[in-house]
């Protein structure tokens, strides 16, 4: 189980009423959509992501919980790959919405399908459905920006790759928003085709969504090299952990690997000493409770002394290094 720093478990428990809170608003926002559908296929579009968008959350709610487990000689690296595997569910519910409604919304688009809104009785006056969806849509639109970017900075700190890209889904839901009601509007002024077109813009942006945090998923499962809450690049702690290893006096060269469990980090050093009679069991301790103290997501780390760095280490480059590399 991960000890967490109190800063660290704070905004745990914040990233956690933040995805209570998505919830409620999503529960909210899917009954309001579903009152106003009517037959535009931007509104069906619109609706369908606001469903998907439960998984994250959901996902993100119950990787924490089974994380808090303990390792056991059954799962030795402890419980934290339930964050991939949420991430994973994520990208191929995304997926798999986004490729239906692409062929859904084209096929209406290619066979010219014209989609009609009538009108509805409000307080005794007949009002076009369109306004109310237009106004609906305008509505929910900016609160998942402010809990976007509220989530983000926590998922940077907690190194939680479901809660950066429920964020990340969380920003873009305003473009959703108002693309549904660019394609009402289109409806309004007698340009049907502009209701496709807006939700195939919808669906490509749920796809786009869906393939990139699968494609990262999967990697992260793969144990690709370890990398950033948002994938952007390899996590700057294999630089730091070789840093501090190469300047113990009885180290010659050094490399390392690391392994991202989730909101951990498992990481093996390989280490080629100076003497080899200088590097006994007291150096080696020595040198993982350094590694350790690091920082709060290296909760397990492995020191391997060699005669020569494996080629799949990420390591510090010696001027030697260089010169064979030119």
């Amino acid at each position: 189980m991960t000890h967490l720093p109190d800063e660290h478990l704070e905004a745990r428990r914040k990233a956690i009423r933040l995805e209570w809170i998505t919830i409620a608003f999503l529960a909210v926002t899917v009954t309001l959509v579903y009152l106003v559908l009517g037959n535009s296929q931007a509104m069906k579009a619109a609706w369908l992501e606001d469903l998907l968008s439960f998984i994250p959350p959901i996902a993100f709610l119950i990787a924490v919980r089974v994380s808090r487990r303990a390792a056991t000689i059954s799962h030795p690296y402890g419980y934290h790959r339930a964050v991939a595997v949420g991430h994973l569910v994520s990208g191929i519910a995304l997926t798999s919405m986004a490729v239906f409604l692409i062929v859904d919304s084209g096929s209406g688009l290619l066979l010219a399908e014209h989609p009609t809104i009538g009108t509805i009785e409000v307080f005794g006056q007949r009002v076009w459905l369109g306004w109310l969806m237009i106004a609906v849509m305008l509505l929910i639109a900016w609160p998942p920006v402010i809990i976007g970017h509220k989530k983000i900075k926590l998922a940077a700190k907690l190194h939680d790759k479901v809660l950066y890209a429920d964020a990340d889904m969380n920003k873009a839901d305003w473009q959703t928003a108002v693309g549904s009601a660019v394609g009402v509007a289109g409806i309004g002024l007698g340009l049907w085709w502009l209701d496709s077109v807006a939700a195939l813009f919808i669906s490509g942006s749920i796809m786009w969504d869906g393939v990139r945090n699968l494609r990262i998923a999967v990697l992260d499962l793969m144990d690709e090299q370890a990398r950033t809450y948002d994938g952007k690049r390899p996590h700057p702690l294999g630089a730091e952990l070789n840093t501090l290893v190469a300047a113990h006096d009885w180290v010659e060269r050094t490399g390392c690997r690391l392994r991202d469990q989730g909101h951990e980090l498992h990481a093996e050093v390989f280490v080629v000493p100076r003497a080899p009679a200088d590097a006994g069991l007291i150096e080696c301790a020595q040198l993982t409770e350094a590694c350790l103290r690091l920082d709060w997501k290296l909760r397990d780390v492995v020191v391997v002394l060699v005669a020569e760095l494996p080629p799949y280490a990420h390591r510090l480059l010696s001027p030697h290094d260089h010169a064979n590399e030119d």
